[in-house]
């Protein structure tokens, strides 16, 4: 359009058009997937910092944004900094990088360590006016020290291992997470200098709770603690006696632990089993040094560490945050949340407990953590000990240390019932317990298969098949959530309990997939990765754009930790551009 002087001029609206035409082509679109993850991490912070949650609260989110950290270290950086070794330059998605992803990465990391600083800072001082402190070895009473230095003899001497550090006594390796102290040490008798370390022992509480029977003004017990490297400096005599302390700091290093497997691995047990013990050796990816240590120390630990510049951080404060939720004691629910009892389903209850009976007469949606997740153990403890069920097939991603779950698979499996169990060892961080549970469920019996090696087998499902009536009656169990019954208390998640055939038969589809590569060419009800989940997705955002631009209600209600795949983000932006409601 040309206005009176014969130049061109937009229409309303042209100019936004055209700036998202352009932006649907350019990599801007994109949300780079490290940096998003960081402000998610930012989120977890701000909790910590929101009075309005109990003290010993937000001193959780704290740690848990600490222990988010660390692994995406351990995964995500320490598979960029592997890129750039290896001199990879292609960028993400996104357009950037792998150089310049790492660089923003450390740059936002660093604000992040900061703000978890300021906030631990702020909590301990909050913690000390309600009762529950952290001392200083300047704030250990005689009595206390009494008491200390008889558990230290006891609980801690024999499992901690002072080293010197010299040609016959080389530095030793630190694994993932380790946590050690450094010493500059002088001989008393002939000024002899010596280095030393002493790494913090696995097994032993790294916050060491003083006995006290006092109360608060409010009534409220008070609960005194003393960090293990407080402890450490306090007894140093009796870790190198004849020595005098010249200067000494805490170290922390995170490894490389991610775990890749070898497509054409003959034995994916045995792969992982091997890996599993790597990965505490993985290439180091980042070593925080407290600030307040000497600076030939710090030398001497990144020389020997072989540390690159920008593996290093130097940190003003505590170190091994992940860990202050030891200081979250039973006694002061006063400080905590207050406990909440889930609801057990109704209809379950109408039909005096028996689940199939009320599954059958009508599918039960159940809406964790608000409704119990002991309904889905008694799903499976009652098909596991009717005599009826014939057959149970069930996977498992993660489930808890004394699990329900599997315990009722075994005791289906040693009641002669056919039970499958697909576990999923690529489950990050748990490979090592899924491994124990497959070992425990083969000897009862269960057919354990480990998925696809090329795949994370990410489904919920359980199926159980039953004898009713002359004829095979199927129930299944469709879940976002894990087979946890701990994090099922924390966690929003969906169930579906259903006996409809059709849902039935698409479960069977999907264990035959995963145990026998039988890819189903016809799903009724459902759809799987990498089979049919995309295209139904895509199919599903069309009719709704179709169902705005025809006058009708449209929207969309998406349930997911991430989205990465650049044909749904386009499809949920075409979507949202044309007025479909995108939640």
């Amino acid at each position: 359009m040309e206005d009176a002087s014969g130049n061109s001029r937009a229409e309303p609206g042209e100019d936004r058009d055209a700036a998202q035409s352009g932006l649907m082509d350019s990599p801007e679109r994109f949300l780079n997937r490290e940096l998003s993850w960081l402000q998610f991490n930012t989120r977890v912070l701000e909790e910590a910092a929101n009075t309005d949650h109990p003290v010993l609260e937000r001193l959780r989110f704290l740690s848990i944004s600490a222990s988010n950290l660390d692994e995406f270290y351990m995964v995500r950086v320490a598979g960029l900094r592997a890129q750039v070794r290896n001199g990879v330059t292609t960028p993400s998605i996104d357009g950037l990088a792998p150089a310049e992803q790492l660089r923003r990465i450390n740059l936002f990391a660093g604000e992040l360590l900061h703000e978890q600083q300021m906030r631990w800072r702020q909590l301990k001082r909050e913690m000390t006016r309600e009762g529950v402190k952290l001392l200083s070895e300047d704030e250990v009473s005689n009595q206390d020290r009494d008491w200390l230095a008889e558990d230290f003899l006891k609980h801690i001497l024999p499992v901690i291992t002072p080293l010197a550090i010299d040609p016959a006594h080389p530095f030793p390796f630190i694994p993932n997470l380790g946590f050690s102290l450094v010493f500059k040490l002088r001989r008393k008798k002939n000024g002899k200098p010596m280095t030393a370390l002493i790494p913090m022992p696995s097994g032993v509480s790294r916050f060491i709770q003083l006995p006290d029977r006092r109360t608060n003004k409010a009534g409220h017990p008070i609960r005194r603690f003393v960090a293990l490297e407080t402890v450490f400096s306090m007894f140093l005599d009796q870790l190198f006696p004849g020595h005098k302390l010249e200067g000494s700091g805490g170290f922390r290093i995170i490894r490389d632990s991610d775990i890749e497997i070898e497509e054409e691995a003959e034995d994916l047990v045995r792969e992982f089993e091997e890996l599993l013990k790597e990965r505490r050796r993985g290439v180091l990816v980042r070593l925080k040094i407290e600030a307040s240590m000497p600076a030939d120390l710090k030398a001497f630990i990144i020389e020997h560490l072989k540390a690159e510049p920008e593996d290093v951080i130097e940190v003003d404060g505590i170190l091994g945050m992940a860990q202050l939720a030891q200081l979250i004691p039973d006694e002061r629910p006063d400080l905590a949340f207050k406990p909440y009892e889930p609801r057990f389903p109704e209809r379950i209850k109408d039909y005096g407990g028996d689940c199939f009976a009320a599954i059958k007469a009508k599918d039960i949606l159940v809406h964790h953590p608000y409704e119990s997740f002991d309904v889905v153990v008694q799903f499976l403890r009652q098909a596991s000990l009717d005599p009826e069920v014939v057959a149970i097939k069930q996977t498992l991603y993660r489930t808890s240390k004394n699990s329900p779950i599997v315990a009722a698979l075994i005791e289906a499996a040693e009641s002669g019932k056919n039970v499958t169990a697909l576990v999923e060892l690529k489950a990050r961080f748990d490979e090592e317990a899924n491994l124990k549970w497959a070992r425990d469920l083969e000897r009862a019996g269960v057919q354990v298969v480990y998925g696809f090696t090329e795949y994370k087998t990410h489904a919920k499902v359980s199926l159980v098949v039953r004898r009713e009536a002359g004829t095979l009656q199927t129930y299944a169990h469709f879940g976002t959530g894990n087979y946890h019954p701990i994090t099922a208390r924390i966690y929003t998640d969906l169930a579906l309990f259903t006996a409809d055939p059709a849902f039935g038969r698409d479960a069977g589809r999907i264990f035959n997939y995963v145990t026998g590569y039988a890819r189903p060419k016809d799903m009724e009800r459902l759809a799987i990765s990498p089979v049919s989940m995309k295209k139904n997705l895509l199919k599903l955002i069309d009719t709704e754009i179709a169902n705005v631009e025809a006058g009708k209600p449209a929207g969309i209600w998406a349930k997911l930790n991430s989205v990465t795949h650049p044909e749904i983000i386009d499809a949920l932006y075409r979507a949202s551009q044309a007025g479909v409601r995108c939640e």
